[in-house]
């Protein structure tokens, strides 16, 4: 006897709702490691703008953003240009997933507060416990949104 659709669609709508929202794999000790590596980078870069705390990951750093220079000093330049022009400029991490070398990043970016600032998808690629190459978009949170999703 065929089930009535309604009946189908309760049961898949139940079983969807009863699964863990956004399940994510279990990371290897290297694909945490490299996590803590680029999170702990942020915090001392980005919101602290601390420099030489965070050099210390920092690999041959290959800047793929046309608007940053590349390596360390090139870092070192962006943090300065923060701390001069953005002293209080500060970075939420949203989301956080982990494919073996790369750590990518989902941001809300707030340069002055009171601003909506930026959406951010940032992309690193690590070698040996160093940050080799990193990528991102960035993206204007707009006035209004044509639906409700929220971008974060």
């Amino acid at each position: 006897m065929k089930k009535p659709f309604a009946v189908v669609l309760a049961a898949a709508l139940a079983a969807v709702l009863a699964a863990p929202a956004l399940a994510q794999r279990a990371y290897s000790a290297q694909e945490e490691r490299n996590k803590a590596i680029v999170l702990d980078f942020y915090e001392q870069g980005l919101n602290r703008k601390d420099f030489e705390s965070a050099s210390k990951y920092l690999g041959t750093y290959i800047q793929h953003n046309p608007n940053a220079e590349d390596g360390p000093e090139g870092f070192r330049k962006f943090i300065e240009f923060l701390k001069t022009k953005f002293p209080q400029s500060h970075s939420e991490i949203t989301q956080v997933h982990v494919d073996g070398d790369f750590v990518v990043l989902r941001v809300h970016a707030i340069r002055e507060p009171g601003t909506r600032g930026n959406a951010i998808v940032d992309i690193f690629r690590l070698k040996d416990g160093k940050i080799e190459e990193h990528w991102d978009s960035v993206q204007p949170i707009p006035e209004q949104s044509a639906n409700t999703n929220g971008m974060f």
